[in-house]
């Protein structure tokens, strides 16, 4: 029997009189990957930072090691053995990845100067553990979200941690990096240090969890071994429904669409090129269309719905929007009417320390604006409008968003750029990172925007969001377009064979 390591209990939290977490409880072995799972708001979250250190519980206790622990900040949960991966990335883009790994732990020669040698060749050594061959001493910016998400892991795996907590660690990863991380996590587990695993991928969770916990509403719902428990009373368990209503739901909540009629297209795009990026991209929407973006990771979808946004210039090709010439920069792109939903939505979406009210009427400002002053009343209208409209759940207008969860802080973005009542919206992994019930909210709010004549382009690494969401899917390899599937043919194997082999069947 693996002894206890962590035991937080009864633990509370309000944020300006509203609750959020109500006696929840959390414990882990020594030695135990522990699943930690719950839809956003269910107070996962908070009780992670709590802790990590950020924030500090109203009430309840916290044992680590069978000792009673109270951090006063991050830095002191990391000295006591708590190391914390978020979802999104807290490294410092601007140094480097060496610097980053080894960081507030640096070699020192002399026990004064940097040991940058040693730097580079313990942090090498350690990405080395993930398959990760790169250049340390670059700026760790230069790299991808999927190779920065790494070296997060990197610097919490090489700090000796007695506890290792990970906040969806594979939303920015491949296949081949997913299961790299699963072979760090099982020798993790087997030099006796606890690992805390939060993940909406039921599948990761069953391939290396040995018990998990379920949260909703603030308060702890479930406690057992991953083995007793089967996929469908899990899920019905976090959503708070009976398993029967949850089997009558499909893997998303996308209505199955009927072959589109032939349509005049709103956005024409052809043979796009950034640079090295993108080689050769084409892509039509029509109105009332979700069109998919499908590849794999580093096949260049992010980089054409910048290009598309005019975030990154041309280097080739061109665009139309209704037969009209393109434009170059995303000022423009607003102008013609395009929205655009970034992947990494605390890095290029929210800002975290704006309110809601500000967030959601951030690109609206100069509409709402007379000679420099902001319209408030109507300010205060659209927002109210909104936040009911697609039920985003936030004490107040004036809550700053950082404070929200991830599904919520989705729906402000998507707010952000319907108010703004455009033709076209781009939306660049939109349930990425998100639980089930927020990820079935956000499908059925796409669904509903086409079929009131709005073109949706949707990038999704999730095959069966694309195959049931979509009208069409155009398939991205090494920067290029190789196949484009539509009715009988839109298939998850037909995409995965394109994502792999860079052709649809029975192109040669």
């Amino acid at each position: 029997m693996k002894g206890e390591l962590l035991a937080a209990t009864r633990i509370c939290k309000g944020f300006d009189g509203v609750p959020a977490l109500r006696d929840a409880q959390l414990r882990v072995r020594a030695g135990e990957v522990h699943g930690l799972i719950g839809q956003n708001g269910a107070g996962k979250s908070t009780l992670i930072k709590i802790l990590s250190g950020a924030l500090q519980a109203d009430s309840g206790e916290i044992l680590l090691g069978g000792a009673p622990v109270r951090f006063a900040d991050p830095i002191a949960a990391q000295t006591a053995g708590i190391a914390t991966i978020h979802q999104e990335i807290s490294l410092v883009a601007l140094r480097s990845v060496a610097e980053n790994i080894l960081l507030g732990r640096e070699p020192r020669r002399l026990g004064f100067w940097l040991d940058r040698a040693a730097m580079n060749r313990e942090a090498a050594g350690l990405l080395a553990r993930f398959g990760l061959e790169i250049d340390v001493t670059r700026a760790l910016g230069a790299y991808n979200i999927a190779t920065q998400q790494l070296v997060a892991i990197a610097r919490a795996v090489g700090s000796r941690a007695r506890l290792v907590i990970m906040d969806e660690p594979t939303s920015s990863l491949d296949d081949r990096e997913v299961e790299t991380l699963f072979g760090v996590i099982r020798k993790l587990e087997a030099d006796g240090v606890g690992v805390v695993l939060i993940s909406h991928r039921l599948d990761e969770l069953y391939a290396v969890c040995e018990r998990v916990t379920v949260m909703r509403d603030g308060r702890t719902v479930l406690e057992d071994d991953l083995s007793a428990v089967a996929r469908l009373p899990l899920v019905a368990t976090m959503l708070g429904r009976s398993a029967d209503e949850v089997a009558q739901v499909g893997q998303t909540a996308f209505t199955r669409r009927e072959p589109a009629p032939e349509r005049e297209p709103l956005l024409q795009a052809q043979h796009l090129a950034t640079g090295t990026r993108l080689r050769d991209v084409s892509i039509e929407v029509a109105r009332g269309e979700i069109v998919g973006l499908g590849g794999l990771l580093g096949a260049g979808r992010t980089e054409t719905a910048r290009a598309l946004f005019g975030a990154d210039p041309l280097t080739g090709g061109w665009m139309r929007m209704d037969g009209a010439a393109g434009w170059t920069t995303p000022r423009q792109a607003i102008a013609a009417g395009v929205g655009f939903c970034p992947e990494d939505r605390k890095v290029d979406g929210i800002v975290p320390e704006l309110s809601v009210r500000e967030n959601l009427t951030l690109a609206l400002l100069p509409r709402l604006a007379r000679l420099g002053i902001v319209d408030a009343a109507e300010q205060a209208r659209r927002v109210d409008d909104f936040i009911a409209r697609l039920g985003i759940k936030t004490t107040g207008p004036a809550q700053p968003i950082r404070e929200l969860s991830g599904g919520n802080q989705q729906k402000v973005l998507l707010a952000r750029w319907l108010c703004m009542q455009p033709r076209l919206l781009i939306l660049d992994e939109p349930t990425r990172g998100i639980d089930v019930g927020a990820k079935a909210e956000i499908q059925r709010l796409v669904d509903g925007l086409a079929r009131e004549g709005l073109g949706v382009l949707m990038i999704s690494s999730e095959v069966e969001e694309l195959v049931e969401g979509c009208d069409r899917v155009g398939v991205l390899r090494d920067g290029a377009s190789v196949a484009q599937f539509a009715g009988p043919t839109l298939t998850q194997a037909g995409l995965m064979g394109a994502m792999a082999h860079g052709a649809a069947p029975g192109d040669g």
